[in-house]
């Protein structure tokens, strides 16, 4: 009995070690093929592509920077709206909501993160935008752009279609991620520390802030990466909204583009090898911008748990 216990353990270590070679041979081979197909265009343009504003297939002469920036953009307005309300949402769950409504509120929740991603640019292009320009938009620039310095974000006319209408549908696609994610690391808190806090008179943010908040603070930073990354990768929703224009403004009223949907509208119609190798550079630096911010967010994790030693 005890040997075929041991080989039945031996036989699933080897399982699980051999999907765990696999998972890291097929990103090996995903970074190996991004580099190989995208090396003609960085052979041609060097680190030029990245500073470059051109992008012209006619002339063969391409560059990362409108994409990289739409990319940037579009990801800290989605954060820079998804978190807080994701925020909102997971406290009023755990703890304001009534116990009947809670489950058909976290369940219609969800469901939001399961809609397909062009039904949001569908949704963004033909019912959003055209609210947006109508009312939102003559407001912003009505208030905001007649502050100094913040008011050249706000210039231009009234489409619609922009950086800031990309910034708002990803924050709407990202924020079923965050808050489902900080709703269950958030139910994870032993009741007892709570009821410890609020039988001292703490208030319930103050519960959130100094219990709840350390106690789940990889879960949480966790979520935030996840819905960071959705922003980040997001194609059609974006390609439907953004208005696809290799062109910088300071404006957010403006269109512009994002690597993902620059993918989604050229790779199909790329004609040439340094085209397609353009395209591909492009993913190689969207792998490169994901990695890079998984990196630093787990660097922040480390961070604050030496802190928590030191404190302890």
């Amino acid at each position: 009995m005890l040997t075929k216990q041991r080989l039945l353990d031996g036989i699933f270590r080897r399982t699980t070690w051999f999907f765990t070679v696999v998972v890291l041979v097929l990103l090996v081979a995903l970074i190996i093929s991004l580099i190989m197909g995208s090396m003609p265009a960085l052979k041609v343009f060097g680190p030029g592509f990245i500073t470059s504003s051109d992008w012209n297939p006619v002339a063969e002469r391409f560059g990362a920077l409108v994409p990289i920036v739409g990319t940037v953009i579009t990801s800290i307005i989605a954060l820079a709206i998804g978190i807080p309300v994701s925020f909102g949402i997971a406290l009023f769950l755990t703890e304001l909501s009534p116990l009947w409504l809670r489950r058909p509120l976290g369940t219609a929740i969800e469901l939001l993160a399961g809609i397909p991603s062009i039904i949001y640019g569908m949704w963004g292009l033909f019912v959003f935008a055209p609210f947006f320009a109508a009312t939102a938009q003559p407001w912003l620039q009505e208030t905001l752009g007649n502050l100094p310095g913040i008011g050249l974000l706000f210039e231009g006319a009234f489409m619609g279609i922009g950086m800031l209408t990309a910034g708002i549908i990803l924050a709407i696609m990202v924020i079923p991620f965050i808050a489902a994610v900080m709703r269950d690391v958030f139910e994870i808190v032993p009741s007892m520390l709570k009821e410890s806090a609020y039988a001292f008179g703490a208030t319930t943010w103050e519960v959130l802030w100094n219990i709840v908040l350390p106690y789940t603070k990889s879960g949480v930073i966790g979520g935030i990466m996840l819905g960071l990354g959705r922003a980040l990768g997001e194609t059609m929703a974006v390609t439907f909204v953004i208005g696809n224009a290799h062109q910088l403004h300071a404006s957010l009223f403006m269109p512009g583009n994002s690597i993902a949907s620059v993918l989604a509208n050229e790779f199909t119609e790329a004609d040439g090898e340094l085209y397609t190798s353009a395209l591909i550079a492009l993913g190689l630096i969207l792998f490169v911008i994901t990695f890079v911010v998984l990196a630093c967010s787990k660097l922040m994790l480390m961070q604050l748990k030496k802190r928590e030693g030191v404190t302890a």
